[in-house]
């Protein structure tokens, strides 16, 4: 590798053992137009800091392990190539969570979030003896945009409001639900929405989009919050025009 070309990558590292706070270091790398970030990243750990953390796995952009902030974007590092940054990125941590180490997040809220939606099929009473359910090619077009979501945490990162109140239930979750609450075989909506409704659900979102633009497999959350909002006031329409069970029983007295 000594005729490749070099380049200088500025790492955040930060070890909570020893260190008051996150600082950067540079390192050297060889490099080609084939060298992805989380190959420098795995070239440093191998030969120059052995005690760099980060996270990944399949390295093919479908784990969504490695996220992190690229020059300030959040990307997936095995999806990020060095040829597109000619004087060195700057790699730090997924912004809006938690730092444990280096380059490695908390990301224990954005899990609770997404299990707090119940991102699993409803109410259906199919009996396995049945067969396989059905779908036509027009009820899984609904849906199938918004499952394509693979947890990677981009989307916080980029969700000012996420930074602003963790407790909001973020871009991927409110997709998620809605990913289910689109699917026919599903008949947990009416379980959902109070979360969606709720303070921290989709109203806090002002429509950004930055979730959608770093988004890597195009899932489109914006959109699906967006949608979500139109049921969530359908909700608050039939909740108001609904007679309340009180008034039912005055008008039969």
């Amino acid at each position: 590798m000594s005729d490749l070309k070099k380049i200088k990558i500025a790492i955040q590292r930060y070890n909570p053992e020893v260190d008051n706070a996150p600082h950067t270091v540079f390192y050297e790398v060889p490099w080609d137009e084939q060298t992805s970030l989380l190959d420098a990243l795995g070239y440093i750990k191998d030969n120059l800091a052995e005690d760099l953390s980060f996270r990944w796995s399949c390295r093919m952009a479908i784990c969504g392990s490695c996220g992190m902030m690229v020059d300030g974007v959040p990307k997936l590092a095995c999806k990020t190539f060095l040829r597109d940054y000619p004087q060195g990125p700057r790699v730090e941590a997924l912004a809006n969570f938690p730092i444990e180490r280096d380059l490695v997040v908390d990301m224990s809220h954005f899990i609770e979030s997404l299990e707090a939606i119940r991102p699993w099929v409803i109410g259906n009473d199919r009996d396995p003896a049945d067969g396989p359910g059905q779908q036509t090619p027009a009820q899984m077009v609904k849906y199938h945009q918004f499952s394509g979501c693979i947890n990677c945490g981009l989307c916080y990162a980029a969700c000012p409001q996420f930074g602003l109140n963790p407790e909001f239930i973020g871009p991927a979750a409110i997709t998620l639900a809605h990913r289910y609450n689109l699917d026919n075989r599903d008949r947990g909506k009416k379980l959902r929405m109070p979360q969606l409704n709720g303070e921290n659900g989709v109203w806090p979102c002002t429509f950004v989009g930055f979730c959608s633009e770093v988004c890597p497999k195009h899932v489109d959350p914006a959109a699906a919050i967006q949608q979500s909002k139109v049921e969530s006031a359908k909700d608050f329409l039939i909740a108001r025009l609904k007679p309340r069970e009180e008034e039912k029983y005055d008008h039969q007295a």
